[in-house]
């Protein structure tokens, strides 16, 4: 393992970055951390992940920002064509799924800002950000991503919808979903919406998943179809019912560093009626909870990107710190 650097300015001093490509899987671990890990003050609010790749993702830039109150704005401008930089302020109630355009930065104001009833569509597009909402009783998803590339879903909570919390699929790419809080739901998050989608998924779905707290939910914290690899890390789970992670339809999926927390079921490479998925688990840190599983390993695609990352039992102090509005 080697460490290098970071040159990253963000919110605590990164004193190691870890370049993915060099890591090597090795058996879980309950209790015990491997020899030359990163220190807790690794973490970073920077963009990680699979949304800096591809050409970045920078949303609307330095737009000059607007500040909306009222559905009728907040449509409007995130529908507009050219950068935007959209200030949510307060509660906007909206009803269904609601487009959002390119080039888009999405951002509530302080820690009260809130979208309720309806969802944002972010299709056919690139170039997406959505930051520090509080979504809660969707009607259908809180936030849709299909056949789009470079979105970043960074520090929102999610409470009580009705379908997925946050769905990727129809050959979406390049996402980041990071330091987000979901909890009191059912269905977290889809990558890759169907058995059946393989000729349009396939190659796609690169998603990351990081520092997330799933907080008492259900499943799907993701449930991956097809896509190869889903880098799942430093991610704290809580009282799963269901299951932690899924991968399924030959996916490939990355499972380094989380912290789960009385989950019977961790990791899976089955779920449903889907056929079964690949897995590569690196050092998970296990408090009552059942061993994840691995699955044909070396068939899980190297990470091609670099990453500061933080020691598995550092975690749940890190992301329930970290995690959700009012913190960026």
């Amino acid at each position: 393992m080697q460490f290098f650097p970071s040159m990253t300015p963000a919110r605590r001093r990164l004193p190691y970055l870890v370049m993915a490509t060099v890591l090597t899987a090795t058996t879980v671990s309950a209790v015990a951390a491997p020899e030359l890990l990163p220190k807790a003050s690794a973490s970073t609010y920077a963009l990680q992940g699979w949304a800096t790749q591809g050409g970045g993702t920078s949303g609307g830039g330095s737009a000059s920002a607007v500040t909306v109150t009222t559905a009728s704005a907040l449509i409007s401008n995130m529908q507009a064509s050219g950068a935007r930089v959209i200030r949510v302020s307060g509660t906007i109630a909206l009803s269904g799924m609601n487009k959002v355009a390119a080039n888009k930065t999405i951002i509530g104001v302080g820690s009260g800002a809130a979208i309720t009833g309806g969802g944002l569509n972010v299709a056919s597009v690139s170039n997406v950000i959505i930051r520090n909402i509080n979504f809660h009783d969707w009607s259908d998803d809180a936030i849709n991503v299909q056949y789009s590339t470079r979105v970043w879903i960074d520090h929102n909570s999610f409470n009580h919808g009705y379908d997925g919390a946050v769905d990727i699929k129809r050959a979406s790419d390049y996402v980041t979903v990071s330091w987000n809080k979901f909890s009191n739901h059912d269905k977290v998050g889809l990558i890759g919406h169907s058995d059946d989608n393989g000729a349009e998924d396939r190659g796609k779905l690169r998603v990351t998943y990081y520092a997330n707290w799933f907080d008492g939910t259900t499943q799907r914290h993701p449930r991956v179809r097809f896509a190869n690899p889903v880098h799942v890390f430093n991610n704290y789970y809580r009282g799963n019912s269901g299951y932690g992670v899924a991968s399924t339809c030959n996916a490939g999926v990355y499972v380094e560093r989380n912290y789960f927390d009385g989950v019977a079921n961790t990791v899976v490479a089955q779920t449903g009626d889907s056929p079964e998925g690949n897995v590569k688990l690196l050092n998970n840190y296990l408090v009552n909870s059942g061993t994840p599983v691995s699955r044909n390993a070396a068939s899980v695609a190297a990470i091609p990107y670099s990453y500061v990352v933080d020691a598995a039992e550092n975690v749940k102090s890190m992301v329930t710190g970290g995690a959700g509005t009012g913190k960026i």
